[in-house]
C-alpha cells in the first residue's frame, strides 16, 4: 500500500526499484542457539539461573561479539505485493455523512441567515426581540485536571508545570505570551478544570474576577480575526463554548456582571457567524461552527442559527478528518480535541432535550479507534505530531464522555501509525507522509520512526511534546523537538527528512510513503507481523530510499529491524554520506553498553531485562529528552548508531529481544 501526500504523486517504488524480498521472524536453529548463548552468556543472568532472583543489569557484560546481517533478518523469498495509492490528503466526502435533512422552509431560513438577516426577524418578524439569557443549563461530561484548578484557586495558571500568576497576565494580547498559555487563557478552557477541582460554588470567585479582567481587556470583538490570539477564530469558538457549557461558573455572581457576559455571548456568537469562515485551520472552523451551533441551542431564537451551524459543521468535519477517522494533521492531540469539541456540543443539544445529529455522533465513532491506535499498554498515547505521552487517565476518561466502545484502528489509511500488539508488546510505527502544510500545527519529521513498549513500560519512544512549548519544555526547543533526530529512525547527515518550518509548519521532504504489512509463520508454529516501509524524503538530496523493515514476535519478546538505503536512481551517485540511527529510550529504562560496543542491555520496572544488539556499528549512549504526560520534560538518554554510508546503498541490522 502507498500513501501519497498528494495524489498527483505517481504510484510505484521510489526510484523505480523492486520492492525487498519479505524476511521471515524465525531464526534457524543454529541462529537461536547464537543468541540464547549470548542471552545465557550474561554473568548476571548466570547467577539469577542459580539463586532463583530476577537478573541484574548492572552486571550483563557478555553478548554474543559477531553477529551478521543473516542474525537479524535471514532471507525467505516470498510473493510480491500489489501496492495500492492512497491519498494522504483525502478528507472525507460530503456524501459519507450529511447534515440533517431539512424541509424548504428551513433551507430558506439558513440561506436567509447565511445572506445576514437577523434570527430574530426571521424567528419572530412581527413580535418583540428577546431579551440575551441561557435557555438550559448544560451538564459537563469532560475531564479536568483538578491540579490545574486547585492552581487557579491559589492564584496562578498551572500550564505544562509552569505557574504564572493570574495578575500578571495580559489578556488584551500586545505582550504575547507562551503559546500554551494563550491558548488556555483565551479559550476559556481552564473553567474544565477550576470545575474539576472543588465544588462550583467555590470556583464562582475565581472564575468571575479572570472573566472581569479578560472583558477589560476584550471590551468589543475587532472587525476581524488575527487582532492577537485572543480573536482567532480557533480561540473564539472554545471559548464561546466553554462560556456556554459552564454558565453557572460565570453567570452567578453580580447582576452587572451577568448582564454584561450575556452581551459579550450573543456580540461573540455573531461575531463568529460573519468570521468562521477565515477560520486558521480546519480545526479552530470545527470550533467555529461549533459554537455556532451551541449558540443556536442555548440563545433565545436561535433556530436559523443552529441550522445555519448545522450546515457549515458536517462540512468542516469532512475537511477535517481522512477516510479512516484520523484527523489530517495526524497530531493525537487535535485528534482529542475534535473529540472534545464535539462531545460538548452535544452536551448541548441534550441539555435543551434533543438528541444530537446521526452525522456528529457518527463522526464521534469514527474519531475513537485511530486515537486508541496510539496507546500503549498503560492507556497513555505514543509521543507523535507534537503531542506529548497524554497519561492514560486522560485518555480514558475522554473516550468515556464519548459514549463509544471500539477497538483501536486497525484499517489505517490516512492516520498512517501501524500499531501490532503482540502479547504484553505494543509497536507503533509512523509509515506515511507529514501532513500537508494546510493541516500541520506541529509538524514533525517522524516518517518510519517507532515506538515499543511491554507491560505498559516505554522501552523506545520519541522525544514528542512540541505543542507543550513554553510550559517547562522551553519555546527555543519546539523546532528541535520536530526534528527527525527527536524520533526514532535513521537520518542522513542530520537533515531532516522533512524540512522543519517555524510556526509549526513543515516544508518539502516524504512525499510518499510504500507500505507493505503480512502476517509470517515461523518454523516453530507461532507468528509474527512484518511492517515494512519506505520514503523519499532524501532522493533529492542524497539519491537514497530509505526502508525500514520491522519484525515483532507474536509473543512480544523480540523485535528485529532493518534500515535499508536503496539508489534512488538506476546509477548510484559517488562518495559517502553520514548516518545516525537513533533509539530514544524510555524515562524508566535503565541501560548499559556492551564490553563489545555493538550492543546494550536495558533494563525495565518490571524486572524484564532485554538486549540490544546490531550489524551497523559501535553503539553510543547519549543523552535525550523525553516529554511526560503532563508536558513536562524528562531527562533520558538514546542509543545511537553512526557512521558513514555509501552514496550506492547499504543496509544495517539490529535487534532488540527480552532475555531470560
Amino acid at each position: 500500500m502507498k500513501l501519497d501526500a498528494h495524489p498527483r504523486f505517481p504510484i510505484g517504488n521510489p526510484g523505480g526499484h523492486p520492492a525487498i524480498p519479505a524476511e521471515d521472524a524465525t531464526p534457524n536453529g543454529s541462529e537461536e542457539a547464537a543468541l540464547n548463548q549470548s542471552v545465557s552468556g550474561s554473568p548476571a543472568l548466570q547467577n539469577a539461573a542459580v539463586h532463583g532472583a530476577d537478573p541484574d543489569i548492572t552486571d550483563i557484560t557478555a553478548f554474543a561479539p559477531d553477529l551478521h546481517d543473516s542474525d537479524f533478518l535471514p532471507p525467505r523469498p516470498e510473493p510480491q505485493v500489489e501496492i495500492a495509492q492512497i491519498d494522504g490528503g483525502r478528507a472525507l466526502a460530503l456524501a459519507d455523512f450529511s447534515a440533517p435533512s431539512v424541509g424548504a422552509g428551513e433551507r430558506l431560513i439558513r440561506f436567509a441567515y447565511k445572506l445576514g438577516i437577523p434570527g430574530s426577524m426571521l424567528s419572530a418578524p412581527m413580535g418583540k426581540k428577546a431579551r440575551t439569557r441561557l435557555l438550559a443549563t448544560v451538564n459537563n461530561t469532560l475531564p479536568g485536571h483538578a491540579a490545574a484548578g486547585t492552581a487557579l484557586r491559589a492564584g496562578h495558571f498551572l500550564i505544562h508545570g509552569a505557574k504564572t500568576p493570574i495578575a500578571q497576565v495580559d489578556y488584551a494580547g500586545p505582550s504575547r505570551v507562551t503559546p500554551p498559555l494563550e491558548r488556555v487563557v483565551h479559550s476559556f478552557s481552564w473553567l474544565t478544570d477550576l470545575e474539576a477541582c472543588a465544588p462550583r460554588e467555590q470556583g464562582t470567585a475565581v472564575a468571575e474576577r479572570i472573566l472581569t479582567a479578560w472583558l477589560q481587556a476584550n471590551p468589543k470583538p475587532p472587525a476581524k480575526p488575527g487582532k492577537g490570539p485572543a480573536w482567532d477564530v480557533g480561540n473564539t469558538g472554545a471559548r464561546l463554548m466553554n462560556w456556554l457549557a459552564h454558565a453557572p461558573l460565570i453567570l452567578s455572581g453580580e447582576k452587572a456582571l451577568r448582564n454584561r457576559t450575556l452581551a459579550h455571548i450573543s456580540e461573540t456568537a455573531r461575531w463568529l457567524d460573519r468570521h468562521v469562515g477565515r477560520a486558521e485551520d480546519e480545526l479552530a472552523a470545527v470550533a467555529g461552527w461549533s459554537a455556532i451551533v451551541a449558540a443556536g441551542l442555548l440563545l433565545p431564537e436561535g433556530r436559523p442559527r443552529r441550522l445555519y451551524g448545522e450546515a457549515g459543521l458536517i462540512k468542516a468535519l469532512g475537511e477535517l478528518i481522512g477516510d479512516d477517522g484520523g484527523v489530517l494533521s495526524r497530531s493525537p492531540l487535535a485528534q482529542m480535541e475534535a473529540i472534545a469539541l464535539l462531545v460538548r456540543l452535544r452536551n448541548c443539544y441534550h441539555a435543551t432535550r434533543r438528541d444530537a445529529p446521526k452525522a456528529v455522533e457518527r463522526v464521534i465513532e469514527l474519531l475513537v479507534p485511530p486515537l486508541l491506535a496510539l496507546t500503549h499498554g498503560d492507556g497513555s498515547l505514543g509521543s507523535w505530531q507534537g503531542g506529548w505521552a497524554v497519561d492514560g487517565e486522560d485518555v480514558e476518561a475522554l473516550v468515556k464522555a464519548t459514549g463509544v466502545r471500539t477497538r483501536p484502528l486497525r484499517e489505517v489509511r490516512q492516520w498512517g501509525y501501524q500499531r501490532v500488539l503482540a502479547h504484553k508488546t505494543i509497536l507503533q510505527f509512523d509509515t506515511a507522509p507529514p501532513p500537508l502544510p494546510a493541516h500541520a500545527r506541529y509538524g514533525c519529521a517522524s516518517t518510519l520512526a517507532f515506538e515499543m513498549s511491554h507491560s505498559g513500560h516505554r522501552l523506545v519512544v520519541n522525544c514528542g511534546g512540541s505543542a507543550s512549548g513554553g510550559g517547562l519544555v522551553p519555546v527555543r526547543l519546539e523546532q528541535g523537538l520536530r526534528a527527525t533526530a527527536a524520533h526514532s529512525t535513521l537520518t542522513l547527515d542530520d537533515a531532516n527528512s522533512t524540512a522543519i518550518l517555524i510556526n509549526g509548519a513543515i516544508g518539502g521532504g516524504v512525499s510518499e510513503v510504500d507500505i507493505d504489512r503480512k502476517t509470517l509463520v515461523q518454523e516453530n508454529g507461532g507468528n509474527a507481523t512484518r511492517v515494512e516501509a519506505s520514503h523519499n524524503g532524501y532522493e533529492a538530496r542524497y539519491g537514497l530510499t530509505h526502508r525500514r523493515i520491522l519484525i515483532l514476535r507474536d509473543d512480544g519478546s523480540e523485535l528485529r529491524g532493518e534500515d535499508v538505503l536503496i539508489p534512488a536512481g538506476r546509477k548510484g551517485h559517488r562518495g559517502k554520506v553520514g548516518f545516525a540511527i537513533r533509539f530514544h529510550l524510555g524515562a524508566e529504562v535503565e541501560v548499559l553498553l556492551t564490553e563489545d560496543g555493538q550492543g546494550a542491555g536495558m533494563a525495565l520496572p518490571d524486572g524484564s531485562l532485554w538486549q540490544f544488539r546490531n550489524t551497523a556499528g559501535e553503539v553510543t549512549l547519549e543523552d535525550s529528552l523525553w516529554v511526560d504526560g503532563q508536558g513536562r520534560p524528562q531527562a533520558t538518554q538514546q542509543l545511537v548508531i553512526q557512521g558513514l554510508v555509501s552514496r550506492g546503498g547499504g543496509n544495517f541490522g539490529w535487534l532488540i529481544k527480552k532475555m531470560g
